[in-house]
């Protein structure tokens, strides 16, 4: 499978949103209000994979919304990779691709939250060289622990 990274363009949202819907369950999932929010704070960037097939429309398959924030530390807000074509590196690029533009934003770090009990998630930063800083007991809306996740992005400059 080919697969192109783009930015995001407005007519994307309604699909980013209902990827979300998809890769999560209520309660950590984003409302349209909240996505909205994020996608639109200052330095958020989000980036759009598309799955490209021969003789076929390009099908947005993953996303990921991102932030250079104050201080040279950046933000994964979230990243989000349809079922069927996880395991195909979906992720792994969208990952990087956002490390790489933090970097050229002067971010020497990046951090996100992941659920305590996604282990899938936990797994992959694992092997991106994330490491566990602190737990946010309650951080989700249904009532589930976080993990907050760091990554020098300084020392690891190209290493995903």
């Amino acid at each position: 499978m080919a697969f192109a990274l783009r930015d995001f363009r407005r007519e994307d949202f309604e699909t980013l949103w209902s990827i979300d819907q998809r890769c999560f369950p209520p309660g950590i999932s984003y409302t349209r209000l909240e996505l909205k929010f994020y996608m639109h704070r200052r330095g958020a960037f989000t980036l759009v994979v598309e799955k490209a097939a021969p003789e076929l429309a390009p099908e947005t398959v993953g996303f990921i919304v991102a932030e250079a924030g104050r201080g040279g530390v950046g933000h994964i807000i979230t990243i989000d990779v349809l079922p069927a074509v996880r395991r195909y590196g979906v992720g792994s690029k969208l990952l990087t691709a956002a490390e790489d533009r933090l970097r050229g934003a002067n971010c020497h770090s990046v951090f996100l939250e992941t659920a305590v009990d996604n282990k899938t998630a936990l797994s992959f930063y694992k092997r991106h060289r994330y490491l566990l800083m602190k737990t946010v007991p309650r951080y989700y809306s249904n009532g589930v622990d976080a993990f907050i996740l760091q990554k020098d992005l300084l020392s690891q400059k190209g290493a995903s």
